[in-house]
């Protein structure tokens, strides 16, 4: 399929999807589309695992869009569908280039647009399709444009041949103009060559020649730096444990908290929880960036990194720990859920920065594994129904809320269960005010209260 086939058809199926119509249900179809025209007209050079498993992820994560309608499942299709088209025009990238790939796409498209030798194909000039393209499809465009602007502006000129539009033209217009621009660059993706020059700093390995030890500065030699490092992880060591015994002291064994201090003091302590577990991880991608990863008298400064991480392991562990205390004191909210999700990728990212301080990875190997692992993590949370979920643990253990779980998504039947009538006529009122101001469609139970 050439690459103006596939603009042309992703133009037209954006246009029939979302002219005068939700989000929803249709932004996962074209997810899908998107994904099979992708794969219909790939390469057999490549079609690599990574992309089957891409595309495979994307028509899970727009099935989860078409059902649930959230914003996970949302951010979960746009990711996977940018992947796979990333994917789809270069197998040697890593996928952290998927960001500035797209930017710099979009910002160009004014510009690319007018290199049609590009994308648009090369007509024979002794071929009859010249002749028709330039006699017969052209001239029936403009007539269909223009013939549905006038009926627009004169009802006898509708009347002519006793034809009514019902089409809000300008509505047609941006749909055509936006489904244009979405599948030009999904479908005609630019990577530019510099990014290709770029690509061995993301290497996972080090070279021969990054194994020579050699200074970091000019003005501090490598003894210097070595012993540098480990008097600064030694102290950072003694400082960590005396934080957390302290952190889990007012978290354990401090008096009760009324709820909303609780509230507020729990949050503020993970999030200097994932920001100190943030900052170690640069810390020990600084000091590992190349030469102490060989360095045969970096060994002390090894150990005293890995009882960094365990330490810090151990951080995340507690901070785990009073959430899980947080669930059984308080129920279930997407806030604690999103907490409970960045703790493990914090904790994830201790793993491989002491797989990778281990096994003497580069610091890339630490960023290309994330990138995979928090676009996991978007997945899973687009697949699970989460509201569901919280409704039924909080009601289960006495934690319910019915103002709180009202505002959940998806679980309209198991509300309807456990409230009275005059409750399910006030949650009726909330709920078709809501629906008025949500951007994404949500299926909801099909039971009327």
């Amino acid at each position: 399929m050439k690459t103006f086939q596939k603009i042309l058809l992703a133009t037209v199926l954006f246009t029939v999807l979302f002219y005068d119509e939700n989000i929803g249900l249709n932004f996962g179809v074209l997810g899908i589309s998107y994904s099979l025209i992708l794969l219909v007209s790939i390469p057999k050079k490549l079609r690599t695992r990574t992309f089957f498993v891409l595309f495979i992820m994307s028509v899970f994560s727009s099935a989860a869009f078409a059902w649930y309608g959230d914003f996970a499942s949302f951010v979960a299709t746009i990711m996977s569908v940018a992947l796979l088209s990333f994917k789809a025009k270069s197998k040697e990238l890593k996928s952290v280039f998927v960001i500035p790939v797209f930017a710099i796409t979009f910002f160009s498209f004014i510009y690319r647009i007018f290199l049609f030798d590009r994308w648009l194909p090369k007509i024979n000039t002794q071929s009859s399709s010249q002749k028709v393209l330039a006699v017969v499809v052209i001239p029936a465009v403009l007539l269909s444009v223009f013939f549905a602007i006038y009926t627009l502006g004169s009802d006898h000129f509708a009347n002519i041949l006793n034809f009514n539009w019902n089409l809000n033209i300008w509505l047609l217009l941006v749909m055509i103009c936006l489904g244009f621009f979405f599948a030009f660059n999904f479908f005609n993706l630019w990577i530019p060559g510099f990014l290709h020059s770029q690509n061995h700093f993301l290497k996972n390995y080090f070279t021969q020649e990054d194994r020579i030890a050699k200074p970091t500065y000019s003005f501090m030699d490598l003894d210097t730096e070595r012993t540098s490092g480990l008097v600064s992880l030694v102290v950072l060591n003694i400082l960590l444990v005396f934080f957390i015994i302290t952190y889990n002291y007012e978290q354990f064994y401090e008096n009760m908290k009324t709820p909303v201090q609780l509230s507020r003091e729990t949050h503020e302590r993970v999030n200097a929880v994932i920001l100190s577990i943030i900052m170690a991880i640069v810390v020990l991608m600084f000091y590992f960036k190349s030469n102490f990863n060989f360095d045969e008298k970096a060994k002390p400064l090894k150990t005293a990194a890995k009882i960094w991480i365990v330490l810090n392991g151990v951080l995340v562990c507690s901070a785990i720990l009073k959430n899980l205390e947080y669930f059984v004191s308080y129920g279930v909210t997407y806030k604690r859920l999103g907490v409970f999700a960045f703790l493990v990728l914090c904790l994830i990212g201790l793993v491989l920065t002491f797989i990778k301080v281990q096994q003497r990875k580069t610091n890339a190997f630490l960023i290309n594994h994330m990138v995979w692992y928090f676009y996991g993590t978007v997945l899973a949370a687009s697949w699970i129904n989460w509201g569901n979920m919280a409704t039924v643990y909080n009601i289960n253990n006495d934690k319910a809320d019915f103002y709180y779980l009202s505002t959940l998504n998806f679980n309209d039947e198991i509300l309807m269960k456990h409230y009275s009538q005059k409750m399910k006529e006030s949650y009726n009122t909330m709920r078709s005010e809501k629906k008025g101001s949500k951007l994404f469609y949500r299926k909801n139970s099909t039971t009327n209260f």
